[in-house]
């Protein structure tokens, strides 16, 4: 992302420039990049250097489908533009904050130990933001809420967010725990995976890509696609059915979860493909959790557009849909690094 491009393609069609114009690269001050994993040691935003840039290739095996990706961009945009400086920005930083009792798994202290293995959560550029402009939308200091934010997509997770910092998630040491998503399985019993790699003549490479690439809604509906499951559930079809009720399940247990880490809830927020485009999934998680004071405006919910309150008129919880903005999340990061603000860079 080239911190520069932001704002002015819009600025200069407004003012009537040719298209030619529009079109030409104006100069980068600073490049900044999406990075999914940032391990123990990135808890902030960071200037990349050659060293980060080894750091970061070493964690590769903790997130294989995305980091190598993103490094290829990172080197791509440091050959392109090397005058212009690069500011890596990290799903896991966000989540660095969430407290031992949370973020540690009962495993044997050796294995936690020799593989930093914990929760490390992700989509925490996604959380951030949205938390941040529910507060906004909200009139009230950030430092104040307690706010659940449902990042939902192709991959979904939520966040407890408590005074603008994150003391519990749904992803884990890898994006596959948690919520069931497009095509990931979310949480299943370890039990059952050790039983099938023994019993099922599964080898874990195929469990591997089973497990990211064949599960979730895909393997229960057929389709990865939620609005096409919510219309084949209304047609009638048990698979699409059976489908939606898993999702809505795991989903508002989760937020119940997220609300009980912080000792109660002021708003829930939805975010990403999902949860800013299905009233349907927004209405259906809303119903199971009458009990924590959340309420939809029915209208509201059905024509709500970006950055906006659904909730029910009187509802003690705020519930708000809000457009997952990751780039302006980036944009902040990297001007509070290039401010010298040491929060956006000291270790949790």
């Amino acid at each position: 992302m080239a911190a520069r491009q932001l704002e002015a393609p819009r600025s200069r069609i407004d003012a009537g420039e040719p298209a030619h114009a529009v079109g030409e690269m104006a100069p980068i001050d600073v490049v900044g990049h999406r990075i999914v994993h940032g391990g123990h040691r990135f808890t902030g935003a960071v200037l990349v250097s050659d060293e980060v840039v080894a750091e970061l290739s070493a964690l590769a095996e903790l997130a294989p489908l995305h980091q190598a990706k993103s490094l290829e961009a990172l080197h791509a945009t440091r050959s392109a533009l090397p005058q212009s400086p690069a500011v890596a920005c990290f799903d896991t930083a966000f989540h660095a904050t969430i407290p031992e009792p949370a973020a540690t798994y009962a495993l044997p202290r050796s294995w936690r130990e020799r593989f930093a293995i914990r929760r490390y959560g992700f989509h925490g550029l996604s959380h951030a933001y949205a938390s941040g402009r529910a507060a906004e939308l909200l009139g009230r200091p950030l430092e104040s809420l307690r706010i659940v934010t449902c990042h939902l997509g192709a991959g979904a997770s939520l966040a407890a967010v408590q005074g603008g910092r994150s003391v519990d998630t749904t992803m884990g040491f890898t994006p596959l725990e948690g919520l069931v998503m497009s095509t990931r399985s979310g949480s299943v019993d370890p039990g059952l995976l050790l039983w099938l790699l023994e019993r099922g003549d599964i080898d874990e490479r195929s469990m591997a890509a089973a497990l990211e690439h064949e599960s979730g809604l895909l393997a229960l509906a057929g389709t990865p696609r939620v609005e096409e499951i919510i219309d084949a559930a209304e047609a009638g079809r048990e698979a699409a059915q059976l489908a939606l009720d898993v999702y809505l399940h795991r989903l508002a247990a989760g937020i119940a979860a997220m609300s009980a880490a912080m000792d109660g809830l002021d708003a829930v927020v939805f975010t990403g493909g999902v949860g800013e485009n299905s009233p349907e999934i927004r209405a259906g998680a809303a119903r199971q959790l009458g009990f924590l004071g959340i309420a939809l405006d029915r209208e509201l919910n059905h024509r709500a557009g970006e950055d906006v309150d659904i909730a029910a008129p009187g509802a003690p919880v705020r519930a708000l849909v809000i457009a997952a903005r990751e780039d302006v999340e980036i944009a902040r990061q990297i001007r509070a690094l290039l401010a010298g603000d040491r929060l956006a860079t000291e270790p949790a």
